[in-house]
This record gives structure tokens, C-alpha cells and sequence, in this order.
């Protein structure tokens, strides 16, 4: 099906612009994924994507993942809840000390406990930490219903908007092949 999508490109430009979330009540740990896995990444991927039309990857193959997740450049850091994975955010350094959110998010049972806040929050700190001059974000309007407000909650400023037209399956293909039926 055909639709339009709104695409937001958010930034920030100094760290003093983060609005920090900190952790809800619940076991929590955030912790770097330092070996290459296609198999996890894209458990991550579609677990948290899934919902929200998350199919650029999708076509990847194992040797695409992997030589993906292998640049020196990428992290990809994972939250746990009581040791089962909560949600993930990788951060992609670019040209010029530019830091991008490539992929962000919570998984389904996870939404709703102040977890995204607090995961960005880490990723932005995580961020700067590395050495960023801006981190940057987009997302759209397929995404979560929450995660324009979380970004700009965040400290987030939109520096550009944009409008498309993609195709897209009729409904959300879920984590997994019929996990949505």
C-alpha cells in the first residue's frame, strides 16, 4: 500500500541540551554488544522494528549484517531488564564528529515504563562521550506514537522535515512472520 510519511531530522548541538531521563524502578542494565552478531542485531531490529514497519534490513543477508556491524565506527548498546533484552540504541560516528541514532527503541512489553527515556538519555550521554560535535536522529511517521515527543523531550531540535510517498505492507509484519496475526 501506498502512503505518506513525514520524516523529522532532529539534532542537538551541545550536551547541556539533554534533558536526562533516569532509569524506572526495575532491574536495569545497559551494556555495549562488542562482538559483531547478525544473529542479535537483527533480533534487535525486528523485535523492536517490527511493530512500526522496520524493513530497510530485512533483505540483508548474513554477510551484509556482519560487515555492517563490524565498522570500527558503530556501537551498539543493548538494555536489559531483569537479563531479557529491553530495547537497543546504536550510534553510527560520522564525518566531522557527527554522531547519528541510527536505530533506536523499546520492545513491545517494554513501552510505557520511562525505559525509552532513559535508554536515549544514555545514548545521547554515550554520544558526546565519544566525541561528538551534534548528534542527530530522524524518524517518521510510520514510527511508535512516542518517539517524535521522546526526541524533543529529550533536547532534540527539528532542523528539517520532509515528505514521501513509500509502499509499505498492508499492516506491521510483527517481530517474527505471523507474530501480528
Amino acid at each position: 500500500m501506498l502512503v505518506e510519511v513525514t520524516t523529522w531530522y532532529l539534532e542537538m548541538l551541545n550536551p547541556k541540551q539533554l534533558h536526562s531521563v533516569s532509569s524506572g524502578n526495575y532491574e536495569l542494565r545497559i551494556e555495549q554488544a562488542k562482538i559483531p552478531s547478525p544473529e542479535f542485531s537483527r533480533f534487535l531490529y525486528t523485535s523492536v522494528g517490527g511493530d512500526w514497519y522496520w524493513i530497510d534490513r530485512l533483505s540483508w543477508n548474513y554477510q551484509r549484517w556482519l560487515s555492517y556491524l563490524s565498522r570500527p565506527e558503530l556501537e551498539t548498546w543493548v538494555a536489559y531488564v531483569s537479563g531479557t533484552p529491553a530495547g537497543y540504541v546504536e550510534l553510527g560516528v560520522q564525518a566531522d564528529n557527527n554522531v547519528e541514532i541510527t536505530y533506536f527503541g523499546i520492545l513491545r512489553q517494554f513501552i510505557g515504563q520511562r525505559l525509552g527515556g532513559h535508554l536515549l538519555s544514555f545514548g545521547v550521554e554515550r554520544a558526546w562521550a565519544i566525541g561528538a560535535k551534534r548528534v542527530w536522529v530522524h524518524t517518521c511517521s510510520l514510527d511508535g506514537p512516542y518517539a517524535l515527543a521522546n526526541y524533543q523531550a529529550r533536547g532534540f531540535q527539528i532542523y528539517k522535515q520532509a515528505e514521501h510517498t513509500l509502499e509499505i505492507p498492508d499492516k506491521p509484519m510483527g517481530a517474527w512472520s505471523g507474530a501480528n496475526d
